[in-house]
């Protein structure tokens, strides 16, 4: 499904050319302040721009052949759904990225859910080495 609301199309355009070109510089700005990662394998919530920006920007490097395949949007088209896969070294992944925006098209809770096991597995072991010192 596409959207024809103007902010939520603005947001996710920004957003896939983030993830397409693997460049993240313009993330923060799509943002809000208080914005919330939640993890596929970690029990709280990340909270803040900052801790979302990292984890962003750290995924973006470690999936390989990522690609985002369906799009669901609320009736309030204020919450989408995006549908992927990827690798993590030797194991494909599907996954699920649920992104809310407010009404000026910042992110405010972005959410992912990964499956197989065996594919959440690597992520976690690979994001979990890269972001230790950090998190």
């Amino acid at each position: 499904m596409t959207t024809t609301d103007p902010v939520l199309a603005a947001t996710l355009e920004r957003w896939h050319h983030c993830v397409t070109t693997r460049d993240m510089t313009t993330l923060r700005e799509l943002l809000h302040p208080d914005a919330v990662f939640r993890s596929p394998v970690a029990h709280k919530p990340y909270p803040g721009a900052a801790a979302v920006e990292l984890i962003l920007s750290t995924v973006v490097q470690v999936f390989e052949d990522f690609t985002y395949h369906r799009t669901f949007v609320t009736d309030d088209s204020r919450s989408v759904v995006l549908e992927f896969s990827a690798r993590v070294g030797d194991r494909a992944l599907k996954g699920i990225d649920m992104i809310r925006i407010d009404d000026d098209g910042r992110i405010v809770d972005f959410e992912v859910m990964v499956r197989p096991r065996s594919g959440l597995q690597a992520l976690a072991d690979e994001m979990g080495a890269r972001l230790a010192a950090y998190l």
